[in-house]
């Protein structure tokens, strides 16, 4: 599988509403961290992600993550 454009260094710590989101797998969308459609044409696909309750959400922003969507500390090690 390619690698991802890191999008940056660090978590996008957001409080989320609950709801379906699309999560940028490729690292290249503008709406970062989430799916914007740049990833057409390569091979990553956005991944599909139900939040339950309102919360305050760490989303992975190195795109490096073992943990889905979420932040797991991958960046420190970048």
């Amino acid at each position: 599988m390619k690698t991802p454009k890191i999008a940056q260094k660090s978590p996008f710590v957001l409080d989320t509403k609950a709801g379906t989101y699309y999560f940028c797998t490729c690292g290249h969308s503008s709406k970062q961290p989430f799916c914007d459609g740049s990833h057409k044409g390569s091979e990553f696909v956005p991944e599909k992600i139900v939040i339950e309750k309102d919360s305050k959400v760490a989303w992975c922003g190195c795109k490096n993550t073992k943990n889905g969507a979420f932040c797991d500390g991958s960046h420190r090690d970048l």
